[in-house]
């Protein structure tokens, strides 16, 4: 693979991004014969479009997959059909999401690193909206996530009751990529894991901000949405040919 000052563009770091795409999980609810990450839309798994939209993003230096043990010569399959530069690898997952990114983050030998951790059911993510991510990260963010404005109304509800209602205003949803300086969330990680903690973390940047770390937002994309049920699927059906990346450009933001 050529140096990215050759390839990308002239302002970005020469620290190397690096993506974690977690497929490990087994996606029950989606109600399909596999698990989510190999359920197919129009002919292409929602892995292998994951891991494409990654590579197009030319952000992108190298992507490690996260698979449980079980299901590794089938994503090994799916990934040897993608020709591209950018190399992919494959690493064992765990049980829960939270250790599958721990495993990805100990096979990466960079101290100096982007990583950009990526749900591969949000298989139809713009390329574009990777590379603000990655950019962010790349100017000197600690810890940056995509999001959208809420739409709905949201009640915080205990039993049957409702206790309050948010300022829908300062609500976002967020998406992934989420993408970190590698050094900052390999030490919130340990510092997690040796506390054992209360604290639930939910996502990464969750575990960033117990950490003390400052997260900051760039603007998601409606298309980033995550397919987890019946009506998901039937939706990205729906859009996939819109959805495809044919031209792409690095945000200027």
């Amino acid at each position: 693979m050529t140096s990215p000052s050759t390839t990308k563009t002239n302002t970005r770091s020469t620290a190397r991004v690096i993506a974690l795409v977690a497929a490990a999980g087994q996606g029950t609810r989606l109600g399909a014969e596999v698990p989510k990450a190999y359920v197919e839309l129009r002919g292409r798994t929602l892995l292998e479009r994951s891991v494409r939209a990654m590579i197009t993003s030319e952000f992108v230096d190298e992507i490690i997959v996260l698979v449980s043990p079980s299901m590794e010569g089938y994503a090994a399959s799916i990934l040897n059909r993608i020709d591209s530069d950018v190399p992919v690898r494959i690493v064992h997952g765990g049980d829960e999401r939270a250790d599958s990114v721990w495993a990805g983050l100990q096979a990466i030998p960079d101290e100096d690193a982007v990583v950009l951790i990526h749900d591969a059911a949000r298989a139809l993510t713009p390329p574009g909206m990777i590379a603000r991510v990655a950019k962010r990260v790349l100017d000197g963010a600690t810890a940056v996530i995509p999001v959208l404005p809420v739409a709905d109304t949201i009640k915080e509800v205990e039993g049957q009751t409702v206790l309050s209602t948010p300022d829908r205003s300062r609500l976002r949803a967020v998406q992934t990529p989420q993408g970190f300086n590698l050094a900052a969330l390999r030490r919130a990680n340990l510092d997690y894991w040796a506390q054992d903690p209360d604290f639930v973390a939910t996502d990464d940047a969750s575990l960033m901000e117990w950490h003390g770390e400052r997260v900051e937002t760039v603007q998601g994309d409606t298309f980033a949405f995550k397919i987890t049920t019946p009506i998901d699927l039937v939706l990205a059906k729906a859009v996939t040919d819109e959805a495809e990346p044919t031209i792409f450009e690095v945000p200027s933001d």
